[in-house]
């Protein structure tokens, strides 16, 4: 499988149904595949496409079977399209995916409306940020820093970003102005740090740009394999710890199994509204895109490293493991 489903490129060929585009057209895609026309699609959900993903779809959402529509590049399960680290890409449903990039704004200007920028921003869309919020962003990575960006958008008073890596903490401060707390001695005295900077309370909105892989202990790890997990909610727990009572968690972070001891109790005393979900890229990629043309936000300052795709493999094992200052790659397939 070609992986891969932030990427944008030139057409080269269109099928016969395809009415608003032509070839030679520059265009960004949104990761998820969608229809356009189906029940949620109509509803600005087309992470949840019910023509998209045919083999795997379902209402139930398990862990094997029954997922959402079809991303981009991101296993059989959802879907088994190949994505966009390539140099050709197959798009599916083109007449309700492709934007076509104005002529005066470059690629890397662009780039990230097809994934990482939405995301970010539909983390704090969902937290329905409307201004004057305490914002507590767990994860600086390039979703993380994205949420921060959008988070400022949307009228934010404060914008907190936590990691375990000060290189990222450093990038996301240059990238997105916010204050930082370097996650070092656990859960405890970072939550103990959001509440001394929020009068005791927690922040209004926390977000999760981790998911289920954090960094974690030999004793993390144990549990997991006792308790038949994959990855851990380490920091999703710590998220509902750190917001403040009736305030909102908005995951953003991948959880793709189910986890025992989830804090239920503590969502019910605190009033915790928790949302999550792929980011319904569609429904904001116009706006955001307009975001960018105004210069109201600056995407392509989050890029450490320019790669041809012949290097795919050094690209993700800097990444993987925290390297070289690497916060974000973009390949270049004919580089």
């Amino acid at each position: 499988m070609v992986l891969g489903h932030e990427f944008m490129g030139i057409i080269e060929e269109v099928g016969k149904n395809v009415t608003h585009l032509k070839v030679g057209d520059r265009v960004i895609v949104p990761f998820p595949i969608a229809c356009g026309s189906c029940f949620f699609c109509n509803h600005e959900l087309p992470g949840h496409c019910e023509n998209s993903n045919p083999d795997h779809y379902g209402p139930e959402g398990g862990v094997l079977t029954e997922k959402g529509g079809a991303l981009f590049g991101y296993t059989d399960l959802y879907g088994g399209y190949d994505g966009g680290q390539a140099q050709y890409v197959r798009v599916p449903y083109a007449n309700f995916g492709p934007r076509v990039v104005p002529d005066n704004l470059t690629d890397e200007q662009v780039l990230f409306l097809t994934d990482i920028f939405p995301t970010g921003y539909s983390g704090i869309n969902r937290a329905e940020v409307k201004g004057g919020e305490t914002v507590a962003i767990f994860g600086s990575g390039p979703v993380g820093i994205m949420a921060a960006k959008s988070a400022w958008l949307r009228g934010a008073a404060r914008v907190v970003i936590v990691d375990t890596v000060q290189y990222r903490l450093d990038k996301a401060k240059e990238t997105a102005g916010c204050e930082t707390i370097l996650w070092e001695d656990g859960a405890k005295d970072v939550v103990e740090q959001i509440r001394a900077i929020t009068n005791g309370r927690g922040a209004d909105v926390c977000v999760d740009a981790v998911g289920f892989e954090p960094y974690r202990s030999f004793l993390d790890r144990a549990k997991a394999v006792v308790n038949l997990e994959k990855g851990s909610v380490k920091v999703l727990e710590a998220c509902m710890s750190a917001v403040r009572r009736g305030g909102i968690v908005s995951v953003l972070g991948v959880y793709p199994t189910y986890y025992d001891n989830f804090p239920v109790g503590q969502f019910f005393d605190k009033g915790i509204i928790l949302k999550g979900g792929q980011a319904p890229a569609h429904k904001h990629i116009d706006k955001l895109l307009g975001y960018v043309q105004e210069g109201k936000v600056k995407l392509d300052d989050i890029i450490t490293h320019r790669l041809p795709l012949t290097e795919i493999l050094h690209a993700y094992d800097i990444f993987k493991k925290k390297e070289d200052g690497c916060v974000k790659v973009v390949l270049d397939p004919w580089a």
